[in-house]
């Protein structure tokens, strides 16, 4: 994993030392396939995911579907596993993300917003789908990423009708929910239909979650799962964010008719298609912070997760994160130095500006300036996918420093962050965080060190 070269402090480089170990902690114990291996085995000719127990000899076919900036990884390990049973299947992730498959397909599509790729892809998965019979058993991968890695827009829409409404709601500050109850009730694919595809087949999902509470209608807009929401819901956070009459009139009369009862709902609880289809997360946040806070203690840090749950506004987020380092820095608490504080979620971004970052370095940014003049501790926010919004960086480092360096090359770090550029500012420092697709995506992890 690369990481940024240690600052011109002493007492910082040690603590970014410490920070990479931490990091690269986090990614390994949420590493998509070695979670996908400690969940499904053979034991003989059974397969067993949990505590189900599936005789493979009673299914004729068995296909690997899979869509997310993990899916790739997840399938090789479904491969290892199932070994010359797979008949063949097909897996949609992030351009950049691939690795070889012996015999399912890989399709490379765009991200963060959806491109033709992924709906060719879409298409012929909701093909393989509907030709899969009562004896076949289809083991789907599903990790964060994959509302927009397959986007088939719903009949009546086109592809540039949805990456409008996504490109709107991803700067609105609306989080994943939000955001995913509309992407829902535009697609042909998510919100459950991908499971009334494959009935009557035997659905056996394995999931890696981007989302907080590890709500399976909500990863990857649950395309496998019963959906909860409705159009009057997705019509609600247009509405709450000022959206209505910024979408394009088809999405807007889309939802208007669904919420009158014109047209036919998502999948709800109940419905028979998901009587045979049992998913597991393998997968989350959680376990990317504890493999964090388990390294950390071996450092020689005292540990306090203070939260797994993070969300709210990239920037107001990092000045609270910024007044608990301060206290660490000032008072050591709450809890004696050296201190490691860990926090694990997804926060939003609401964009006003016309420069280039992601949630994680805006409040990597927010944090510094926060923290301008403070000795002896350190902030790092990190995208655990490895990609923090539509930038090559996963995050970036902040300090008491952060903020003077900046000044000393002629950069003023409020401007940038109020230009929503906080890329372009930690760039020129060399404090991002680089590390290329990571093979997983489990949100993001916040570590605060404090010496």
């Amino acid at each position: 994993m690369a990481l940024p070269a240690d600052g011109p402090v002493d007492r910082s480089r040690d603590l970014r030392s410490h920070a990479r170990q931490i990091l690269a902690a986090a990614l390994r114990a949420a590493d998509a396939e070695a979670s996908v291996r400690r969940a499904l085995r053979r034991d003989g000719d059974d397969l067993v995911v949990g505590d189900l127990r599936l005789a493979l000899r009673e299914f004729l076919r068995v296909w690997l579907v899979g869509f997310g900036k993990a899916s790739a990884q997840m399938a090789r390990a479904a491969e290892e596993v199932l070994g010359e049973r797979v008949d063949g299947g097909l897996v949609v992730t992030k351009v950049g993300h691939a690795v070889s498959l012996r015999r399912v397909e890989v399709v490379e599509a765009s991200h963060p917003l959806p491109g033709p790729e992924g709906e060719q892809a879409g298409r012929r998965m909701l093909e393989l789908l509907h030709g899969a019979g009562e004896r076949d058993l289809v083991v789907c991968l599903v990790s964060g990423g994959g509302s927009a890695l397959v986007p088939v827009p719903a009949e009546g829409l086109t592809l540039q009708d949805k990456v409008t409404v996504t490109d709107l709601l991803l700067r609105s500050g609306a989080n994943i929910r939000e955001v995913n109850a509309v992407r829902k009730h535009l697609s042909a694919v998510k919100g459950g239909w991908l499971a009334r595809a494959a009935y009557p087949a035997r659905v056996v999902g394995l999931v890696v979650s981007d989302v907080i509470g590890n709500q399976l209608d909500a990863i990857a807009s649950g395309p496998f799962s019963p959906d909860p929401t409705t159009y009057a819901d997705a019509l609600a956070v247009l509405r709450r964010y000022g959206l209505v009459d910024r979408v394009p009139a088809a999405v807007r009369e889309r939802l208007e008719r669904g919420a009158a009862g014109e047209l036919p709902e998502t999948p709800k609880p109940g419905d028979p298609a998901f009587q045979r289809v049992t998913l597991w997360v393998v997968a989350s946040v959680v376990e990317a912070v504890e493999g964090a806070r388990e390294v950390a203690e071996q450092l020689g840090y005292r540990v306090l997760v203070l939260t797994t749950s993070l969300e709210g506004e990239a920037r107001e987020v990092g000045r609270v994160v910024a007044a608990v380092a301060r206290e660490e820095a000032a008072r050591s608490r709450p809890v004696a130095t050296p201190a490691c504080l860990l926090l694990g979620g997804e926060t939003t971004v609401t964009v006003r500006g016309q420069g280039r970052g992601g949630r994680n370095q805006e409040l990597a940014l927010a944090a510094a300036c926060a923290l301008d003049g403070v000795e002896g501790v350190l902030v790092v926010s990190f995208a655990t996918d490895g990609t923090d919004g539509p930038t090559d960086a996963a995050g970036a480092f902040a300090d008491g420093r952060t903020v003077a360096r900046g000044r000393e090359l002629g950069l003023q770090a409020e401007r940038y962050l109020e230009a929503n550029d906080s890329y372009t500012f930690f760039d020129a420092l060399g404090d991002l965080v680089r590390t290329g697709p990571t093979g997983t995506n489990v949100n993001d992890v916040v570590v605060v060190l404090a010496s």
